[in-house]
């Protein structure tokens, strides 16, 4: 039976100001609480994972930098760009951080096939890859059995940023977007389709929210 997950679009959200949210969600969720799953923008900014290395990030430049608490190295966010915060309970969902991880990739990949985009996960690097571009990059934190952070989409943003820091820890690491794909999707329509594929994969039943 399908576990029921509540979605929430909360539009453009600063990074720290949604992160500081997921962490008292996390930290005050009990069992029967139900997972969410969050999905949103940021404003430009550039996030360290917990065991970031500083030679990664090469030229910030004016965009902010912030050390986060999710595991992987360096990326970017910024607005064109998919986020999905996945607020789940392993525990409910019986399942391990690895598994967690491939569902979310094999959802990504499912989300680009159905707009003929073929992408591939790899062993050696978490993320979604359309031959050898980064298009999708994950990034998890798991605390008392529950996840927060998630993974973000490269939909129609600017890619230049990418240029100042080596993207999740590889120097080098080219990434694309769906629109230099030939898919225009905004945020709203490819949220609901990555919703559509989390679901599928994790046996989840969405019960979206709305708000003022």
């Amino acid at each position: 039976m399908p576990l029921p997950v509540i979605i929430r679009d909360l539009g453009q959200k600063d990074y720290v100001e949604t992160w500081r949210a997921m962490r008292d969600f996390t930290d005050s969720r009990r069992p029967e609480t139900p997972s969410e799953i969050w999905l949103l923008e940021h404003p430009p900014v550039f996030t360290q994972g917990q065991a970031g290395k500083a030679e990664h990030l090469l030229d910030p430049g004016d965009i902010p930098v912030v050390q986060s608490d999710r595991g992987g190295q360096v990326t970017y966010h910024g607005p064109g760009q998919l986020i999905a915060y996945l607020l789940l309970d392993l525990k409910a969902l019986n399942r391990g951080i690895r598994s967690l991880v491939s569902a979310m990739e094999d959802a990504v990949i499912r989300l680009l096939a159905d707009q003929d985009i073929a992408a591939a996960a790899r062993p050696d690097a978490p993320g979604v890859y359309v031959g050898e571009k980064k298009i999708a990059a994950l990034g998890l934190r798991v605390r008392r059995g529950y996840t927060y952070h998630g993974l973000a989409l490269n939909l129609e943003m600017d890619l230049a940023p990418f240029e100042r820091i080596n993207p999740c820890g590889h120097a080098g690491q080219e990434v694309t977007r769906m629109k230099d794909l030939g898919v225009d999707m905004n945020r709203q329509q490819a949220g609901a389709a990555l919703v559509v594929a989390l679901c599928r994969e994790l046996n989840l039943e969405p019960r979206w929210q709305t708000h003022d």
